[in-house]
């Protein structure tokens, strides 16, 4: 078996992490500042963040690489052989909510965990993904985001992208809702087929697509205009993104459940949000048009 290389892996999501802050500090004109920090229980990160700039009204790009003697709860649920055994894991994390409504809120993360247990192989896999959380859709940014999430897939398969999509769909789904958050893209756990460098490989492909699927788009829509309508639709819908991020997502679970610094696990929710009791949109609505022509599962690409 091929040694897991955890330097090529770190040196890639540095390279990363600095790619995207540079890429999304040009497209918004202020740049993120930076806090590192260690873990007393090992390990540490470079957390990013950009507030109240022009484009971007709450963004976190977060690197992190933690390791430790036992597994929460959260990791061992579903795999209990890993009970006792040290851990290592590492990543980037990000999220972005931009002012203008009409801009999707996008999510991203790639990482690496490994296992291991004195007398036996470590186990070890990727993850990740990215998905998008429009507010008003338009068709054309949703197709160019799983064109372009299905092309960094092709090269390992003709399934991938299928089963990486179905994924995303069935993960971010807020149950008590019956509503997905978003209109999906890629979400992957667990991975290791074909071994380290493929998987790594796969791993830095879905990294690197991820500007390339959300720049444009944001390029479309930053200079449409809105108003109180659009925006309190906004703050609504955020909602339903900390829901799942406090309810749901695995990978706060993890990070709370491990002693992770709750700052860097918590980038990720909206400055700005707001619920409604019992509130529907209008029929015929723009607003409803996301209910019922995106929100949806469908085949995009």
């Amino acid at each position: 078996m091929k040694e897991i290389d955890t330097k090529a892996v770190r040196s890639y999501l540095f390279e990363l992490q600095d790619r995207i802050c540079n890429a999304l500090g040009r497209e918004d004109g202020c740049g993120f500042r930076e806090d590192a920090w260690e873990r007393p229980e090992g390990g540490g990160g470079r957390t990013r963040v950009l507030e109240e700039g022009n484009l971007i009204e709450k963004g976190g790009v977060n690197f992190s690489h933690v390791y430790g003697d036992g597994l929460p709860p959260s990791a061992t649920a579903s795999r209990p052989e890993l009970a006792g055994c040290t851990y290592e894991a590492m990543g980037v994390s990000l999220v972005i909510h931009p002012h203008n409504p009409y801009v999707p809120t996008s999510h991203a993360n790639v990482r690496l965990f490994v296992a291991r247990k004195p007398g036996f192989a470590p186990i070890w896999w990727f993850g990740g993904g990215y998905d998008l959380t429009p507010y008003y859709g338009f068709e054309e940014d949703v197709v160019h985001w799983h064109t372009t999430a299905k092309q960094a897939c092709e090269p390992f398969g003709q399934e991938i992208y299928p089963s990486f999509k179905q994924w995303c769909d069935q993960y971010f789904y807020l149950k008590h809702r019956a509503e997905a958050r978003g209109v999906g893209g890629l979400f992957y756990d667990d991975f290791n087929a074909g071994g380290f460098d493929n998987a790594f490989a796969l791993t830095r492909a879905v990294g690197d697509s991820y500007l390339e699927a959300y720049l444009p788009i944001v390029q479309m829509r930053r200079t449409t205009s809105y108003g109180e309508r659009e925006r309190d639709f906004q703050l609504y819908r955020r909602g339903r993104y900390v829901e799942f991020n406090l309810v749901f997502d695995r990978g706060t679970l993890f990070g709370l459940q491990s002693g992770g610094r709750t700052e860097s696990i918590l980038m990720s929710l909206p400055s700005l949000v707001r619920w409604k009791y019992a509130w529907h949109p209008e029929p015929g609505s723009a607003e409803e048009k996301l209910y019922t022509d995106f929100l949806p599962h469908r085949d995009w690409a």
